[in-house]
This record gives structure tokens, sequence and C-alpha cells, in this order.
């Protein structure tokens, strides 16, 4: 008996340190997220999705300092760049249906770009490697020494414009790799026009209806509107709290949560790229990123076959993907495909004014984290690869 108990317990160690934690509870990661805990902050909302089954959700802090309604699986977040995988899906569906293929040329669907275009392919759109300039540089340099509130928001339709004036691109396509907002914002136009139907209307019809993502939505102001929302916020630091004496309703809202919280807050919505549609527009809560991390996993909308091009890492002609401080990067469509600590992973976050978000999925340990932040002070990822340090075995 006694050496039965010995064995089954030396297996038991074995499983443990081969597939990991076998037991995480609500609590190990709750305490990740302590310091979010509040009734007068902005904050995030958290998913856990292990094996098929939702192993935690939960809401921390307020969708924004007026109501302060609390965050909950509702709650919709601007997920800023996490969009793009949205975007790439639609160009991977429109392929599956025959419209477009990945080596066709930018200038297949846009004739009027300047004829640095005709080089660029679909896919180096999708993964970066276009040498297409930084929108947001050159909308910068149109507004020289404009408050960014004074900017106009500019559009998609803005962003092709903007690339229109230039002459070259960075680099030559195909050549390196630069992480480009302005090419997910020419994907989007290129969908419009393979379709015949405006982006978010794609969006809506293709995959979030299919997938019963009844909240989500390509937000676009005076069209539609965001339900649930959360607004992103910003500490303000001294310059920002001398910008909020001039309006007396910020000031006494400034006021009034300092005095709960000790820290000052300045709701940070929107930027002048906020409206652009393709590279970060897209509103979404966990409860139904959870349906498109099922949809994922299950091959609902694109076989694993059709999803193999968007988890295949590119390989530029002149070496290795890099990030500017030199370091690898491997990206696919979409999406980033760098392991961590060893275990495969495919993944994302997204950085705008006021929002802070990441998708973390291990498809070998089929887990899965997201967290959508209303709060530009938080790093989502170090704090989900804290989460999923509880569930990864060791390697």
């Amino acid at each position: 008996m006694r050496t039965r108990l010995a064995t089954t317990l030396l297996w038991a160690l074995v499983f443990s340190a081969v597939t990991g934690s076998a037991q995480v509870s609500s609590s190990q990661i709750d305490a990740i997220f302590a310091a979010l805990k509040s009734n007068d902050a902005p904050g995030a909302a958290v998913l856990v999705v292990h094996n098929g089954r939702v192993a935690f959700r939960r809401g921390y802090g307020v969708i924004d300092l007026r109501t302060r309604t609390k965050i909950d699986a509702h709650t919709n977040f601007r997920l800023a760049s996490f969009t793009k995988q949205f975007t790439a899906a639609c160009i991977m569906l429109l392929a599956r249906d025959g419209k477009l293929h990945y080596d066709d040329h930018l200038t297949d669907f846009l004739p009027e770009f300047p004829e640095y275009g005709r080089s660029i392919t679909v896919r180096n759109l999708l993964n970066h490697t276009s040498g297409l300039p930084d929108y947001e540089e050159l909308l910068t340099k149109q507004y020289p020494d404009t408050p960014p509130e004074k900017v106009p928001q500019i559009l998609d339709a803005g962003v092709l414009k903007l690339l229109e004036q230039q002459t070259s691109g960075e680099f030559p396509a195909g050549t390196k790799w630069e992480y480009s907002n302005s090419g997910y914002a020419m994907l989007a136009m290129i969908v419009e026009k393979v379709s015949g139907k405006p982006f978010g209307q794609f969006l809506h019809e293709r995959i979030f209806v299919p997938l019963k993502m009844t909240s989500t939505l390509a937000y676009e102001k005076g069209k539609n509107e965001v339900p649930h929302r959360a607004y992103g916020h910003t500490k303000a630091d001294e310059t920002k709290k001398d910008e909020a004496k001039k309006d007396e309703a910020k000031k006494d809202e400034a006021k009034k949560n300092a005095a709960k919280t000790g820290e000052v807050w300045q709701e940070t919505d929107q930027s002048p790229t906020s409206a652009v549609l393709g590279d970060g527009g897209i509103y979404s809560s966990l409860d139904d990123l959870a349906k498109w991390d099922r949809a994922l996993g299950d091959h609902t909308l694109l076989s694993a076959e059709e999803m193999q091009p968007a988890l295949t890492p590119v390989e530029p002609t002149a070496g290795p993907a890099k990030f500017p401080d030199g370091s690898t990067v491997s990206y696919g469509f979409g999406w980033f495909l760098d392991p961590y600590r060893g275990h495969k992973r495919m993944s994302h976050g997204g950085s705008t004014i006021g929002f802070r978000t990441t998708i973390q999925r291990f498809p070998d340990e089929a887990l899965t984290i997201i967290i959508l932040a209303n709060r530009a002070d938080l790093n989502p990822e170090d704090l989900a690869l804290k989460v999923a340090d509880l569930y990864l075995p060791t390697r």
C-alpha cells in the first residue's frame, strides 16, 4: 500500500512539473491585479480561458469618473492595435472567397496610389514589410506646433491621401520589417474596395454576426454608439493639471478624484488618429472576445490551413525582422509569434491614448489571457504573463 501511494505521489509530482500548476485558484490571479481594485479610478477587465473553459473573468475599477460605473465582462474597450488581427482576418476571408490574393499589389486595388505602391503586396501590408511611411508622423508634420486637441481627426481615407503625397517608401517592400499602422489602414481600404462595403459593415457581417459578438463594433462617431463603453484615462502630470485649470468642470472632477484616490486622472479618450479603423478602431468586451478566442481555437471562421499564413513568421530579404532597438521579432498576419519561455505563443497588444490592451494565446496549452485597460499607466502584457506563469510548465 505504501509503495503504491508513493508511486502515485511521484507521478503526481511529475505530472505537475510537466503540465504546470494543476490547480490555479482565482485568488492567485486576483492577487496580480489587487492594485487595480477601486471604486474611483479607471481599471481593467481580465479574462483567462483554459482548456476551453473560462477560468477567470473579472473587472477592476470604473468605466469613467463621471458615472463611476464598475467595469465588468460586458464593458467595451477600445482595442487599439489588438484590432489588427480582425483586419487581417477580413483580408483572409476575402482571399478564401477568391476576391484577392496575398501577392496582389496595392495599386491593383488603389490605382491612384503613387508609383512606389506598385511593388507593395497585400502580404507586405499584412506582415509589416511594406515600407509605408508612418501616417501619424505625416499628420504631425502637416500640423506643426499645433496642440493635439486642435488637430482634426483623420480617417482611413485621409491616411491614403497622406500616403499619396509621398514619393517613396521608407525602404523597398519586402526587404525589412517595420511596424506599420499605415499598412493596416490601407488593408481596410482594400477590404472596402473589394467587398463594396464599408469596412465596419464587412467586419459586422463576416465576423461579429457569425460569432455572435453582439456588442463589438468599429466605432465611427456620429454613425454608431459603443454600448457599455469604457473611456480612456491618463494620470495627470503637472502640465495636464495646469490644463485642467482652464476648465472648471475638469478641475472639480480632478479634485474629487484626487481626494478619493490620491491620484489625479484625466479622461483622454480620443486623439487625432482615433478614427482610423483598420489599425485600431474596434471596441469589444471580455464576453465577446471569449467568443473570438473560441473561434480561433475551433477554426470557426478560417480553417487551420487557411490560418497558416497568419501564423508563419515573415522573413525579410535583407535579414531577420527586428525592432528599432535591434531585438528580433516574429510576426505573421496581425499576430506576433514570438515564443514565451519556450512555449508557442500568438499575441498582440494595443496602445492608444487612455487605453492599453493585450491578448496572449498559448495554443499548445489551450491557454488564453486577455486584458483590456482604460488607463495608460499599465503594461497589460507584463500582467498577462504573470498570469501565464501560474499555468505554464517550466522549460
